[in-house]
């Protein structure tokens, strides 16, 4: 079962479960048993537990994943407009546009206050005995305030 179908199965069996609460809870009251205000804190728990499932499912976007694209890890987000991912020394140059194209589709723009975003694959490469020298692979410009299905401006850097 996906994720976001189990999100939302389990806000309406959290739901329905609570609203059965609130009854108990209403009873134990006209009734005055002692455990009426531990039915409380269970009662208000369900119902916050469905009200969170109901919204992380509202909220909840799955990756999306580009064939072809590999796993790099970002080193750098200034949290603004430049997004820099680090690429292993084997990384294969067919690799570059998928893995690009990956990284730009999964970037949220949350707290983003730039439109334009420029996201770079890069790779560290040895210049000498302990020096190195980082290489541009290639670099995508995603402008947030547009849909993640917007095209994506490829420039491609030569070694």
């Amino acid at each position: 079962m996906p994720l976001s179908e189990l999100l939302n199965q389990s806000a309406i069996w959290l739901a329905w479960t609570g609203l059965g609460l609130i009854v108990i809870t209403f009873i134990s009251f006209v009734i005055g048993w002692k455990e009426k205000f531990r039915l409380v804190g269970i009662t208000v728990f369900t119902l916050l537990l469905s009200g969170s499932c109901w919204a992380f499912s509202i909220s909840y976007t799955p990756p999306l994943v580009v064939e072809g694209a590999r796993y790099v890890p970002v080193v750098y987000d200034n949290g603004n407009d430049l997004v820099v991912a680090q690429a292993p020394e084997d990384f294969p140059d067919e690799a570059i546009k998928p893995t690009l194209e990956q990284l730009a589709g999964n970037l949220k723009g949350g707290g983003r206050s730039g439109a334009k975003v420029n996201i770079r694959l890069r790779k560290v490469e040895a210049a000498g005995v302990g020096i190195s020298k980082p290489t541009v692979l290639g670099e995508v410009v995603r402008d947030i305030r547009e849909s993640a299905t917007t095209q994506i401006a490829l420039e491609e850097y030569e070694s």
